[in-house]
């Protein structure tokens, strides 16, 4: 009997993860290609260097908010998302291109000026 029902549990995880895959979701790079590169951190609520982030994303966003995107995604409220762009490791950081496309990613914390740095290298930022 504990066989039967570990085996029926597999198999409705199994349609369920097929599902997720095959459901077409809005994706950050639709988001993104709103013709300005955009920076997304992709963090936790209670994660200390996620909310150190939050900060540095907030200044980012009143200072530079007029040339690039800057967005918080929160693993509670967007896991779809977490999947979709294979985050395993928070704090992460990924940067769009104009176009949308992802030109570079970053895992873990950064200053307000390693951002800027990040971003001027990459040629998103002027």
């Amino acid at each position: 009997m504990k066989l039967l029902r570990l085996h029926a549990v597999w198999l409705v995880f199994l349609v369920m993860g097929s599902l997720v895959v095959w459901q077409s979701w809005p994706t950050l790079a639709q988001g993104a290609a709103s013709g300005k590169p955009a920076l997304y951190e992709f963090g936790a609520k209670t994660c200390l260097p996620c909310i150190q982030m939050k900060q540095v994303m907030a200044d980012l966003k009143a200072s530079h908010g007029d040339q690039v995107e800057f967005r918080m995604v929160y693993l509670d409220e967007n896991k779809d998302l977490f999947s979709q762009y294979k985050i395993v490791v928070i704090p992460t950081q990924v940067f769009f291109d104009t176009s949308g496309k992802e030109v570079s990613r970053h895992i873990g914390a950064l200053t307000k000026e390693q951002v800027l740095q990040k971003l001027k290298e990459l040629k998103l930022l002027k």
